[in-house]
């Protein structure tokens, strides 16, 4: 153990008033923080004494020891070299998850992943650490109850699940938090109620999104967008990559590339379409470049060592980077992207923000640079400290300029870098990634670990973005990637164009469908972000949520559900002879449907949970282009004839739901003695019942399927026989 090293008086109070005394001091610290929840930290060490923790939500105080039966040990230990760490012994059989954004597979044991932000390009299985640090590890145990392990640390751990749980920090003592729970579901929303759910987004971000790096010229854009429309395949976005701007430099635009982005952005809304521009954290070193003036002019740069402002190479040359974990440099920040917005832009990209920077060894900046933080963050500090939140405070001052341009919309911000907390700020995706078989399958894994890391609004680039690959594989990345939270298509620069069409007619039929898909599918996914947002349960959940107990799920991700009542099966390899492992009680549990695509061999296989009612839409162009009418309702009765599910709906954007401005209908199937009775049994929000088609797909046990047809507001009644 090391003693704290924050200067402020009143820590150094605090460690001298809790000195240990000799009969107390061989344990660690233990405080009941929440129900099941303890805060461990090292002998002699108080809470009062850490950094503040900035993956939380609040502070949690203690409300009492902890519990003398509690299920988990901390054995907290300082390495040789001095650093700080700490092991959790695990029975035999204790599955172990989460760890963020990893590559590999799901299951995390046996794995080692170090907590550093990292530029990592076409990335392989064995990378240590990709773009987002989350020092959390969801442990299942063999009788399907569960825990989870948080370092509250921002400084870079190790985090070896090799034997054990044992994380490493390069940093001063830190607090570590467990929570004990019944299942690896109550787990993972105890840690959404503690470091925050994401906020309900905008439906049209759950539409198909199309980018490439670089769409150039803005003639190129609208044409990309016109092919979208006139090959009737859904989309909803269009993304301009950093070539819409002069030299690089944010905040600017190409003269002659992009000369008219206002117009640019009016004529994508008038087909349907949203746009979104990325934004870097770089700024080009130009005394004549505005951006670059104001920033000096109001001191916003990190500093060097010498406490001089910081430069480093990317895209423009010499650049200055913001300090984002200072509050006065955010407002400046949002201030910048305020402006930025009002041209018509309906959403942000903030990438290379680890931060990366070109030409050092680190691929980012100084580890003794200096930040200016808040208080409230820790204080001034190093960026070894500040490092892993760099990203996650840029998109929360991202976030803030994008709701001072438009407060009454919900704004829609993605990031490359973040830190566990993030979610609140920003959705994210797989980062740089590569078109070939490996990273498809591995898409699955990396979304679901994400999910149970408290970050549901994720997915990969679609088709690869490093490298061009094949249109056999697109077609079955793009009839999974339609199915993740997040589906965007795009590829770097020099490789071939990846649009749906791009691959020739067979491959556009499929890309098609599987858009199609998931447009129709739309009401169902809604509805799962408005859990997500209310709850934190993930919108993609691994198979072994079905049967916490089961061994042979725990390891099982070449399926997955979508939701509680949807179980997807992808083919993710090029020969097809992968058979997932399935629930014990699948046959009877699930039953296969279609929405007329079941013909389609790249598309995956959809089966619904026995006993639910899953909403449904109409194939759409994109999400403005009509209301949900009709809804078809697929229903899937239990032995016993029953059936139940939920459908949320709001306006799509703004904050009315959060004044009652929603319908939340759940729907009920009842076995009437030969005949199925549906009807809306609840309905919550102040919308008033639709007056609107319902179609209805009854899938019985034997395959067979029985259809009705009626009005939402009316019993719908349907013989059996």
């Amino acid at each position: 153990m090391r003693a704290p090293t924050h200067p402020s008086l009143r820590r150094l109070l605090t460690l001298a008033v809790f000195l240990p005394a000799p009969l107390c001091a061989a344990q660690p610290q233990a405080e009941l923080i929440a129900d099941r929840v303890v805060r461990f930290t090292d002998q002699g060490v108080s809470p009062d004494q850490l950094e503040p923790s900035v993956c939380l939500l609040h502070p949690y105080p203690a409300i009492g020891p902890a519990p003398a039966d509690f299920p988990v040990a901390i054995d907290f230990s300082e390495t040789p070299g001095g650093k700080e760490a700490f092991t959790v012994a695990i029975d035999p059989g204790t599955s172990l998850y989460a760890t963020g954004e990893v590559a590999g597979p799901l299951l995390r044991n046996g794995r080692i992943v170090d907590t550093w932000n990292h530029d990592a390009y076409g990335y392989g299985d064995d990378a240590p650490h990709l773009y987002q640090s989350h020092p959390w590890v969801l442990a299942v145990r063999p009788d399907g109850t569960a825990f989870g392990v948080l370092a509250d640390t921002t400084y870079r751990v190790r985090i070896d699940l090799t034997s054990t749980i044992e994380m490493t920090s390069e940093g001063p003592d830190f607090a570590v938090i467990v929570i004990d729970r019944a299942s690896p579901q109550e787990v993972v929303t105890t840690l959404a109620d503690m470091t925050g759910k994401i906020e309900m987004p905008p439906r049209w971000a759950l539409g198909y999104h199309q980018c490439r790096y670089s769409y150039f010229p803005q003639s190129q854009v609208e044409l990309i967008a016109k092919g979208f429309r006139e090959r009737n395949i859904p989309a909803d976005v269009i993304w301009m990559d950093i070539d819409y701007m002069d030299g690089y430099r944010i905040f600017t635009f190409d003269g002659d590339g992009f000369p008219a982005p206002k117009l640019l952005n009016s004529n994508l809304h008038d087909i349907g379409f949203k746009a979104v521009w990325m934004i870097d954290p770089g700024v080009k070193v130009d005394e004549n470049y505005a951006t670059w003036q104001s920033g000096t002019e109001h001191d916003v740069w990190v500093q060097n060592a010498a406490g001089e402002p910081f430069v480093g190479d990317v895209w423009p040359g010499p650049c200055s980077f913001p300090d984002y974990t200072n509050a006065a440099v955010r407002r400046w920040w949002s201030e910048q992207v305020e402006q930025f917005v009002q041209i018509g832009i309906d959403g942000v990209w903030n990438d290379m923000n680890e931060p990366a920077v070109f030409n050092v060894q680190s691929k980012t900046m100084p580890t003794d640079n200096l930040h200016r933080a808040d208080d409230d963050l820790g204080g001034p500090g190093s960026h070894a400290q500040y490092h892993n939140i760099y990203g996650m405070q840029m998109v929360r001052a991202s976030r803030e300029g994008v709701m001072r341009a438009n407060p009454k919309k919900r704004p829609f911000v993605l990031s490359r870098a973040n830190y566990i907390g993030g979610q609140r700020y920003a959705a994210t995706w797989s980062g740089d990634n590569s078109a070939d078989w490996y990273h498809l399958e591995s898409s699955v894994p990396m979304v679901i670990n994400l999910g149970l890391s408290g970050n549901p609004f994720t997915g990969p680039d679609i088709g690869g973005f490093a490298g061009d690959g094949d249109g056999e594989m697109f077609a079955r990345w793009m009839g999974v990637g339609s199915l993740l939270p997040f589906a965007r298509g795009h590829t770097g620069k020099g490789n071939i164009q990846k649009e749906p069409w791009a691959f020739g007619p067979e491959v556009e039929a499929t890309c098609r469908r599987a858009l199609e898909r998931r447009y129709r599918l739309l009401p169902y996914l809604y509805t799962l972000f408005r859990e997500a947002h209310e709850t934190g349960m993930p919108i993609i959940r691994p198979l072994f949520f079905l049967d916490p107990a089961d061994p042979a799920l725990r390891s099982e991700d070449d399926a997955f559900c979508l939701g509680a009542d949807l179980l997807v099966v992808p083919e993710l390899t090029p020969t097809r002879d992968r058979v997932p492992a399935l629930p014990r009680d699948f046959a009877a549990a699930w039953r296969a449907f279609d929405l007329g695509d079941a013909a389609d061999p790249d598309l995956p296989k959809l089966y619904a949970r026995v006993g639910s009612i899953i909403p449904v839409g109409p194939v759409m162009q994109h999400t403005g282009e009509k209301f949900l009418d009709p809804l078809t309702l697929i229903v899937t009765p239990d032995a016993e004839g029953h059936a139940v599910g939920t459908l949320y709906e709001d306006l799509g954007d703004g904050w009315e739901f959060r004044d009652g401005e929603y319908r939340l209908t759940t729907y009920e199937c009842i076995d009437e003695g030969g005949t199925l009775l549906i009807r809306a049994t609840k309905r919550e929000g102040r919308w008033i019942a639709p007056d609107r088609a319902v179609h209805v797909r009854v899938i019985l046990p034997d395959g067979r399927e029985l259809t009705a047809e009626a009005r939402d507001n009316k019993d719908i009644i349907i013989p059996l026989r």
